[in-house]
Protein backbone atom coordinates (compact mmCIF):
# COMPACT_ATOMS: atom_id res chain seq x y z
CA UNK A 1 0.00 0.00 0.00
CA UNK A 2 1.31 3.46 -0.90
CA UNK A 3 2.65 5.31 2.12
CA UNK A 4 1.89 2.35 4.33
CA UNK A 5 5.09 3.00 6.26
CA UNK A 6 3.56 6.24 7.55
CA UNK A 7 1.28 4.30 9.92
CA UNK A 8 4.27 2.52 11.44
CA UNK A 9 6.08 5.83 11.95
CA UNK A 10 2.97 7.35 13.51
CA UNK A 11 2.71 4.50 15.99
CA UNK A 12 6.37 4.84 16.95
CA UNK A 13 5.89 8.57 17.58
CA UNK A 14 2.78 7.88 19.66
CA UNK A 15 4.64 5.37 21.86
CA UNK A 16 7.51 7.79 22.38
CA UNK A 17 5.21 10.68 23.27
CA UNK A 18 6.41 12.67 20.25
CA UNK A 19 3.16 13.25 18.33
CA UNK A 20 2.81 16.86 17.20
CA UNK A 21 -0.52 18.49 16.41
CA UNK A 22 -1.65 21.84 15.05
CA UNK A 23 -3.62 24.08 17.39
CA UNK A 24 -5.10 27.04 15.46
CA UNK A 25 -5.38 30.08 17.71
CA UNK A 26 -8.08 32.71 17.67
CA UNK A 27 -7.34 36.36 16.97
CA UNK A 28 -7.87 37.12 20.65
CA UNK A 29 -6.80 34.74 23.41
CA UNK A 30 -7.12 34.85 27.19
CA UNK A 31 -3.81 32.99 27.52
CA UNK A 32 -0.69 34.71 28.82
CA UNK A 33 1.75 34.21 25.95
CA UNK A 34 5.26 32.96 26.78
CA UNK A 35 5.41 30.70 23.73
CA UNK A 36 5.71 33.05 20.76
CA UNK A 37 8.92 34.70 19.55
CA UNK A 38 7.44 38.20 19.76
CA UNK A 39 10.30 39.33 22.01
CA UNK A 40 9.60 43.06 21.83
CA UNK A 41 5.81 42.83 21.74
CA UNK A 42 5.64 44.43 18.29
CA UNK A 43 3.54 41.94 16.31
CA UNK A 44 0.32 43.80 17.19
CA UNK A 45 1.79 47.25 17.69
CA UNK A 46 -0.35 49.80 15.80
CA UNK A 47 2.63 51.20 13.90
CA UNK A 48 3.66 47.73 12.75
CA UNK A 49 0.19 46.62 11.66
CA UNK A 50 -0.35 49.94 9.89
CA UNK A 51 2.99 49.48 8.13
CA UNK A 52 1.77 46.12 6.86
CA UNK A 53 -1.63 47.49 5.80
CA UNK A 54 -0.14 50.50 4.04
CA UNK A 55 2.29 48.30 2.12
CA UNK A 56 -0.51 45.95 1.06
CA UNK A 57 -2.65 48.88 -0.12
CA UNK A 58 0.30 50.29 -2.07
CA UNK A 59 1.93 47.18 -3.51
CA UNK A 60 -0.80 44.53 -3.34
CA UNK A 61 -1.31 41.30 -1.47
CA UNK A 62 1.76 39.54 -2.84
CA UNK A 63 5.08 40.35 -4.45
CA UNK A 64 3.87 38.67 -7.72
CA UNK A 65 7.13 36.87 -8.53
CA UNK A 66 10.68 36.03 -7.61
CA UNK A 67 12.95 38.87 -6.56
CA UNK A 68 14.80 38.74 -9.90
CA UNK A 69 11.61 39.07 -11.95
CA UNK A 70 8.85 41.21 -10.38
CA UNK A 71 9.21 40.44 -6.67
CA UNK A 72 11.60 43.28 -5.76
CA UNK A 73 9.91 46.54 -4.86
CA UNK A 74 11.28 49.85 -3.66
CA UNK A 75 10.02 48.79 -0.24
CA UNK A 76 12.28 45.71 -0.24
CA UNK A 77 15.29 47.86 -1.13
CA UNK A 78 14.40 50.34 1.62
CA UNK A 79 14.16 47.55 4.18
CA UNK A 80 17.50 46.08 3.09
CA UNK A 81 19.27 49.44 3.35
CA UNK A 82 17.89 50.15 6.82
CA UNK A 83 18.57 46.63 8.12
CA UNK A 84 22.19 46.76 6.98
CA UNK A 85 22.67 50.21 8.48
CA UNK A 86 21.04 49.30 11.79
CA UNK A 87 23.01 46.08 12.24
CA UNK A 88 26.31 47.57 11.04
CA UNK A 89 26.80 45.60 7.83
CA UNK A 90 27.63 46.79 4.33
CA UNK A 91 24.61 45.25 2.62
CA UNK A 92 21.54 43.08 3.16
CA UNK A 93 19.31 40.79 1.11
CA UNK A 94 15.73 40.00 2.15
CA UNK A 95 14.24 36.50 1.79
CA UNK A 96 10.76 35.06 2.27
CA UNK A 97 11.78 33.48 5.61
CA UNK A 98 14.68 33.16 8.00
CA UNK A 99 14.85 29.48 7.03
CA UNK A 100 15.32 30.42 3.38
CA UNK A 101 17.98 32.97 4.35
CA UNK A 102 19.98 30.33 6.23
CA UNK A 103 19.72 27.82 3.38
CA UNK A 104 20.96 30.52 1.01
CA UNK A 105 23.89 31.63 3.15
CA UNK A 106 25.22 28.14 3.82
CA UNK A 107 24.71 26.58 0.40
CA UNK A 108 25.98 29.54 -1.61
CA UNK A 109 29.08 30.02 0.57
CA UNK A 110 30.13 26.36 0.71
CA UNK A 111 31.02 25.24 -2.85
CA UNK A 112 32.37 21.86 -3.90
CA UNK A 113 35.65 21.15 -2.12
CA UNK A 114 34.93 23.42 0.83
CA UNK A 115 34.54 22.53 4.50
CA UNK A 116 31.59 23.57 6.66
CA UNK A 117 32.19 23.44 10.40
CA UNK A 118 28.82 23.32 12.14
CA UNK A 119 28.02 23.61 15.86
CA UNK A 120 26.22 20.56 17.28
CA UNK A 121 23.48 22.81 18.68
CA UNK A 122 22.65 24.66 15.47
CA UNK A 123 19.11 25.30 14.29
CA UNK A 124 17.52 22.92 11.79
CA UNK A 125 17.76 25.53 9.02
CA UNK A 126 21.54 25.65 9.34
CA UNK A 127 21.68 21.86 9.48
CA UNK A 128 19.59 21.59 6.33
CA UNK A 129 21.83 24.15 4.66
CA UNK A 130 24.81 21.94 5.45
CA UNK A 131 23.02 18.91 4.02
CA UNK A 132 22.23 20.72 0.78
CA UNK A 133 25.62 22.38 0.31
CA UNK A 134 28.21 20.86 -2.00
CA UNK A 135 30.92 21.16 0.62
CA UNK A 136 31.75 18.61 3.31
CA UNK A 137 30.29 19.17 6.77
CA UNK A 138 32.03 18.46 10.07
CA UNK A 139 29.94 18.83 13.23
CA UNK A 140 31.84 20.07 16.27
CA UNK A 141 31.13 20.14 20.00
CA UNK A 142 28.68 22.80 21.14
CA UNK A 143 30.09 26.31 21.60
CA UNK A 144 33.72 25.15 21.39
CA UNK A 145 36.10 27.43 19.42
CA UNK A 146 38.98 25.00 19.94
CA UNK A 147 36.99 22.24 18.25
CA UNK A 148 36.32 24.61 15.35
CA UNK A 149 40.02 25.50 15.20
CA UNK A 150 40.98 21.82 15.09
CA UNK A 151 38.47 21.05 12.33
CA UNK A 152 39.68 23.95 10.20
CA UNK A 153 43.31 22.99 10.76
CA UNK A 154 42.75 19.65 9.08
CA UNK A 155 41.43 21.11 5.83
CA UNK A 156 43.01 22.82 2.85
CA UNK A 157 40.78 25.00 0.71
CA UNK A 158 37.72 27.20 1.24
CA UNK A 159 36.05 26.84 4.61
CA UNK A 160 33.27 28.40 6.65
CA UNK A 161 32.10 27.95 10.22
CA UNK A 162 28.37 28.26 10.91
CA UNK A 163 26.71 28.87 14.27
CA UNK A 164 23.68 30.33 15.94
CA UNK A 165 24.54 33.42 17.98
CA UNK A 166 21.90 32.49 20.55
CA UNK A 167 20.83 28.86 20.54
CA UNK A 168 17.08 28.43 20.36
CA UNK A 169 16.74 25.50 22.77
CA UNK A 170 18.46 26.76 25.94
CA UNK A 171 18.98 30.40 25.01
CA UNK A 172 22.74 30.23 25.57
CA UNK A 173 25.04 32.49 23.55
CA UNK A 174 27.82 31.31 21.24
CA UNK A 175 31.41 32.43 21.97
CA UNK A 176 31.52 34.73 18.95
CA UNK A 177 34.93 36.29 19.60
CA UNK A 178 36.54 32.86 19.98
CA UNK A 179 34.83 31.56 16.84
CA UNK A 180 36.01 34.57 14.83
CA UNK A 181 39.58 34.11 16.06
CA UNK A 182 39.56 30.43 15.13
CA UNK A 183 38.25 31.22 11.65
CA UNK A 184 40.74 34.01 11.03
CA UNK A 185 43.67 31.79 11.96
CA UNK A 186 42.74 29.60 9.00
CA UNK A 187 41.30 32.16 6.57
CA UNK A 188 37.79 30.79 6.97
CA UNK A 189 34.52 32.69 6.81
CA UNK A 190 32.03 32.87 9.66
CA UNK A 191 28.25 32.64 9.15
CA UNK A 192 26.16 33.58 12.19
CA UNK A 193 22.43 33.02 12.57
CA UNK A 194 21.30 35.97 14.71
CA UNK A 195 17.61 35.06 14.76
CA UNK A 196 17.45 35.28 18.56
CA UNK A 197 19.95 38.13 18.94
CA UNK A 198 18.49 40.85 16.72
CA UNK A 199 16.32 43.17 18.79
CA UNK A 200 17.60 41.75 22.08
CA UNK A 201 21.41 41.93 22.14
CA UNK A 202 23.82 44.70 21.20
CA UNK A 203 23.44 48.46 21.40
CA UNK A 204 19.70 49.13 21.11
CA UNK A 205 19.08 45.60 19.83
CA UNK A 206 21.52 45.72 16.91
CA UNK A 207 22.33 42.07 17.40
CA UNK A 208 25.02 39.74 18.70
CA UNK A 209 27.56 40.33 15.88
CA UNK A 210 27.36 44.08 16.56
CA UNK A 211 27.82 43.50 20.29
CA UNK A 212 30.89 41.33 19.60
CA UNK A 213 32.47 43.88 17.26
CA UNK A 214 32.08 41.60 14.24
CA UNK A 215 29.44 43.53 12.30
CA UNK A 216 30.81 44.86 9.04
CA UNK A 217 33.87 42.59 8.98
CA UNK A 218 34.74 41.30 5.51
CA UNK A 219 34.85 37.69 6.74
CA UNK A 220 31.55 37.66 8.69
CA UNK A 221 28.04 37.06 7.37
CA UNK A 222 24.93 37.19 9.55
CA UNK A 223 21.41 35.98 8.96
CA UNK A 224 18.38 37.37 10.75
CA UNK A 225 14.68 36.71 10.88
CA UNK A 226 12.01 39.37 10.68
CA UNK A 227 9.54 37.12 12.53
CA UNK A 228 10.85 37.38 16.09
CA UNK A 229 11.85 40.73 17.56
CA UNK A 230 10.46 42.63 14.57
CA UNK A 231 7.09 40.90 14.89
CA UNK A 232 6.66 40.21 11.18
CA UNK A 233 7.73 37.53 8.74
CA UNK A 234 10.71 36.95 6.47
CA UNK A 235 14.48 36.83 6.80
CA UNK A 236 17.64 38.49 5.58
CA UNK A 237 21.34 37.89 5.01
CA UNK A 238 23.73 40.67 6.05
CA UNK A 239 27.34 40.94 4.96
CA UNK A 240 29.89 42.45 2.58
CA UNK A 241 28.46 43.74 -0.69
CA UNK A 242 30.38 41.15 -2.72
CA UNK A 243 28.83 38.34 -0.65
CA UNK A 244 25.34 39.76 -1.11
CA UNK A 245 25.97 40.10 -4.86
CA UNK A 246 27.06 36.46 -4.94
CA UNK A 247 23.85 35.38 -3.20
CA UNK A 248 21.75 37.26 -5.76
CA UNK A 249 23.41 35.17 -8.46
CA UNK A 250 23.88 31.84 -6.69
CA UNK A 251 21.39 31.33 -3.83
CA UNK A 252 18.60 29.06 -5.02
CA UNK A 253 16.18 30.11 -2.25
CA UNK A 254 16.54 33.66 -3.54
CA UNK A 255 16.51 33.01 -7.29
CA UNK A 256 13.62 30.54 -7.40
CA UNK A 257 11.41 31.65 -4.50
CA UNK A 258 8.63 34.23 -4.65
CA UNK A 259 9.73 37.44 -2.95
CA UNK A 260 8.63 38.43 0.53
CA UNK A 261 5.09 39.82 0.52
CA UNK A 262 5.01 43.64 0.65
CA UNK A 263 2.87 43.60 3.80
CA UNK A 264 5.57 41.62 5.62
CA UNK A 265 8.28 43.97 4.39
CA UNK A 266 6.22 46.99 5.47
CA UNK A 267 5.64 45.52 8.93
CA UNK A 268 9.34 44.76 9.42
CA UNK A 269 10.40 48.22 8.30
CA UNK A 270 7.92 49.86 10.68
CA UNK A 271 9.15 47.67 13.55
CA UNK A 272 12.77 48.43 12.78
CA UNK A 273 12.12 52.16 12.83
CA UNK A 274 10.19 51.82 16.09
CA UNK A 275 13.10 49.92 17.65
CA UNK A 276 15.46 52.72 16.61
CA UNK A 277 13.26 55.21 18.47
CA UNK A 278 12.73 52.97 21.50
CA UNK A 279 16.01 51.09 22.10
CA UNK A 280 14.99 50.40 25.69
CA UNK A 281 12.74 47.59 24.44
CA UNK A 282 15.83 45.45 23.82
CA UNK A 283 17.15 45.92 27.34
CA UNK A 284 13.73 45.22 28.83
CA UNK A 285 13.48 41.84 27.07
CA UNK A 286 16.74 40.80 28.71
CA UNK A 287 15.58 42.04 32.10
CA UNK A 288 12.39 40.00 31.86
CA UNK A 289 14.34 36.87 30.91
CA UNK A 290 16.69 37.23 33.86
CA UNK A 291 13.79 37.85 36.25
CA UNK A 292 11.99 34.75 34.98
CA UNK A 293 15.14 32.69 35.50
CA UNK A 294 15.72 34.03 39.00
CA UNK A 295 12.15 33.34 40.10
CA UNK A 296 11.99 29.89 38.49
CA UNK A 297 15.22 28.70 40.09
CA UNK A 298 14.13 30.15 43.44
CA UNK A 299 11.04 27.98 43.09
CA UNK A 300 13.26 24.90 42.77
CA UNK A 301 12.94 24.44 39.00
CA UNK A 302 15.87 23.57 36.75
CA UNK A 303 16.06 26.60 34.49
CA UNK A 304 19.01 27.49 32.25
CA UNK A 305 20.44 30.97 32.76
CA UNK A 306 19.45 33.02 29.70
CA UNK A 307 21.94 35.00 27.61
CA UNK A 308 19.16 36.65 25.59
CA UNK A 309 15.37 36.26 25.77
CA UNK A 310 14.91 32.45 25.77
CA UNK A 311 14.42 30.74 29.14
CA UNK A 312 14.55 26.94 29.18
CA UNK A 313 13.09 24.76 31.97
CA UNK A 314 14.07 21.09 32.00
CA UNK A 315 11.37 18.39 32.05
CA UNK A 316 11.77 14.75 33.18
CA UNK A 317 10.58 13.16 29.90
CA UNK A 318 8.87 13.96 26.59
CA UNK A 319 5.52 12.72 27.90
CA UNK A 320 5.77 14.78 31.08
CA UNK A 321 6.88 17.84 29.11
CA UNK A 322 3.77 17.58 26.93
CA UNK A 323 1.56 17.14 29.97
CA UNK A 324 3.25 20.03 31.78
CA UNK A 325 2.71 22.36 28.83
CA UNK A 326 -0.94 21.23 28.58
CA UNK A 327 -1.49 21.84 32.29
CA UNK A 328 0.04 25.31 31.96
CA UNK A 329 -2.32 26.01 29.09
CA UNK A 330 -5.31 24.85 31.10
CA UNK A 331 -4.21 27.28 33.82
CA UNK A 332 -4.09 30.17 31.33
CA UNK A 333 -0.40 30.16 30.34
CA UNK A 334 0.95 29.34 26.88
CA UNK A 335 4.51 27.95 26.86
CA UNK A 336 6.63 26.16 24.29
CA UNK A 337 7.36 22.45 24.56
CA UNK A 338 10.61 21.22 23.01
CA UNK A 339 11.13 17.48 22.62
CA UNK A 340 13.28 15.19 20.47
CA UNK A 341 14.12 15.56 17.63
CA UNK A 342 13.94 19.34 18.15
CA UNK A 343 16.48 19.19 20.98
CA UNK A 344 20.01 18.01 20.14
CA UNK A 345 20.71 16.53 23.59
CA UNK A 346 17.45 14.55 23.85
CA UNK A 347 16.34 16.43 26.98
CA UNK A 348 12.77 17.72 26.82
CA UNK A 349 12.01 21.25 28.02
CA UNK A 350 9.48 23.92 28.49
CA UNK A 351 10.70 26.89 26.46
CA UNK A 352 9.66 30.35 27.62
CA UNK A 353 10.16 33.55 25.67
CA UNK A 354 10.62 36.76 27.59
CA UNK A 355 8.70 39.66 26.08
CA UNK A 356 9.61 43.27 26.67
CA UNK A 357 5.96 44.13 27.28
CA UNK A 358 5.41 41.65 30.15
CA UNK A 359 4.46 43.28 33.44
CA UNK A 360 5.76 42.29 36.84
CA UNK A 361 2.38 40.78 37.69
CA UNK A 362 2.43 38.68 34.51
CA UNK A 363 5.92 37.40 35.29
CA UNK A 364 4.80 36.44 38.80
CA UNK A 365 1.72 34.70 37.39
CA UNK A 366 3.76 32.72 34.86
CA UNK A 367 6.21 31.48 37.49
CA UNK A 368 3.38 30.52 39.82
CA UNK A 369 1.57 28.49 37.14
CA UNK A 370 4.74 26.68 36.03
CA UNK A 371 5.59 25.82 39.62
CA UNK A 372 2.09 24.63 40.48
CA UNK A 373 1.85 22.38 37.41
CA UNK A 374 5.34 20.85 37.52
CA UNK A 375 5.39 17.05 37.06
Amino acid sequence: MAFGWIDEQAELRRRAGLVRTLRPRAAESPLLDLASNDYLGLARHPEVTEGAARAARTWGGGSTGSRLVTGSTELHAELEDELADFCGFEAALVFSSGYAANLAAVTALAPHGSLIVSDAGNHASLIDGCRLARGTTQVTAHADPDAVRKALGGHEGPAVAVSDTVFSVDGDAAPLTGLAEACREHGAGLVLDDAHGLGVLGDGGRGAPHAAGLAGADDVVATVTLSKSLGGQGGAVLGPSRVIGHLVNAARTFIFDTGLAPAAAGAALAALRLLRREPGRAARAGEVARELHTRLTAAGLEAVRPDAAVVSVRAPSPEQAVRWAADCRAAGLSVGCFRPPSVPDGVSRLRLTARADLSGAEIERAVRVIGETRP
